[in-house]
């Protein structure tokens, strides 16, 4: 039975990219997917629309990388997010730059990307093998291959392990990658979510279920630091468990060792006005109405379902009539809507993160190869790495940097 040069474990984003790069130069390269279809997660990455990289430079790149930033330098100098607007425009896939710098298909179709890869992959020659592995073959202290959970065999002495992470598992990132590089004796940072929903204490945002806010900012408060973290502008919504949205999913990267009731967040629900500019709106709508009850006169100011919420946080009797709200009164209103407040007591579940923190441990991979520097011939690239970083663009470019610099480095042995 013929033998390959390479086995690559997982048809992601980096699967197919370590897989291609690998055959492009010559090698004989099995790529083992147990999906029927290659790429899944990566079909659904930007609500569908695939977000496959940002528009910077490779210092800006590591800015936004908040865990082990100075592993992925090789990475990326080597295949930069320039090199991979250009990779997939040779490919035939047009792509534009939005807000943030996020770069999409023009398409805005994920499956462009995905199907692009899939078949630059294939022509490079790489035979796609359906069988799910179960765990790493060694021999004499180096890669030798990889069993399949039906028993097959697959030889190959350089091994590249793309498993993906603990999130999504519908797409089939089930979390097994790490068992199988554990079980070769590799430390696994424990796994936790990052880019997830947050849970919130109280009934406030399940009140407030399925309100949508554009257009505020948010500061997030760590309660133990005594001090702001982090403060982004955008939309967020609020869910029957806590609060979702770009905002939201963005920050939950910034909140390390979570613990109820560590972090609160600060909502600025009107960012485009100042303190007294509020002040001359509030007077200006109470004194239109100086007889209607103060809950039934914010209408114009603020959402429906956050009327009650916001009157509730206000202490002000909602049947108060405008003209009796006193001064102090409608200046703690003002504050409020400036700093409106939400206790975080956790995350949501990993499966529902959209990327995985934690993983193999970098110390234990060569940054230049990313070859294992326990086990020869094993290499790792993607999610499976203790890398992870924020949303914009940035995770996929990991995949593809580190997935392109194991493609390079595997060997012809």
């Amino acid at each position: 039975m013929q033998t390959p040069d390479v086995v690559v474990v997982g048809a992601g984003a980096a699967g197919l990219m370590a897989a291609g790069t690998a055959a492009h130069r010559g090698l004989t390269v099995w790529l083992v997917e147990k999906n029927a279809q290659t790429g899944k997660k990566l079909a659904i990455t930007g609500k569908g629309r695939c977000n496959l990289t940002n528009d910077c430079s490779v210092q800006e790149f590591l800015e936004n990388v908040p865990t082990n930033p100075r592993f992925l330098y090789g990475a990326l100098n080597r295949f930069s997010p320039e090199d991979t607007k250009a990779f997939f425009e040779g490919l035939g896939v047009p792509l534009k730059t939005e807000r943030g710098r996020r770069v999409f298909p023009q398409s805005d179709k994920a499956e462009d990307i995905v199907n692009a890869l899939t078949d630059w992959t294939v022509d490079g020659g790489v035979s796609i093998i359906r069988g799910s592995v179960s765990r790493l073959l060694t021999r004499a202290g180096r890669a030798a291959g990889v069993r399949l959970s039906d028993g097959r065999e697959i030889e190959a002495q350089q091994v590249v392990l793309c498993c993906g992470g603990a999130s999504y598992p519908t797409t089939g990132s089930t979390g097994a990658g790490y068992k199988i590089a554990a079980e070769a004796g590799h430390t696994i940072h424990p796994l936790y979510p990052s880019l997830v929903p947050l849970t919130c204490a109280g009934e406030e945002c399940r009140d407030m279920m399925g309100l949508s806010l554009r257009n505020i900012s948010c500061r997030f408060y760590d309660c133990v630091k005594k001090k702001v973290i982090h403060e982004e502008f955008g939309e967020m919504l609020f869910t029957h468990f806590g609060v979702s949205g770009p905002v939201i999913l963005s920050a939950s990267a910034h909140l390390r060792n979570m613990a109820a009731g560590r972090y609160r967040i600060e909502i600025d629900l009107k960012p485009a006005l100042s303190p007294e500019k509020l002040d001359a709106r509030l007077i200006r709508d109470l004194g239109e109405h100086p007889n209607r009850a103060f809950a039934n006169s914010l209408t114009a100011l603020l959402p429906h379902k956050l009327i009650p919420i916001a009157v509730k946080h206000s202490g002000i009797d909602p049947q108060t009539k405008c003209s009796e709200v006193t001064r102090v009164q409608r200046h703690a209103f003002g504050e409020l809507l400036k700093k409106f407040p939400f206790t975080v007591t956790g995350f949501r579940p990993i499966e529902e993160a959209i990327v995985t923190s934690g993983g193999v441990a970098v110390n234990e991979v060569d940054p230049k190869t990313m070859q294992s520097k326990k086990i020869p011939g094993l290499y790792f690239a993607g999610e499976m790495l203790d890398v992870d970083a924020y949303t914009g663009g940035y995770n996929l470019q990991i995949a593809f940097a580190t997935g392109h610099m194991a493609g390079e480095n595997v060997q012809q042995v």
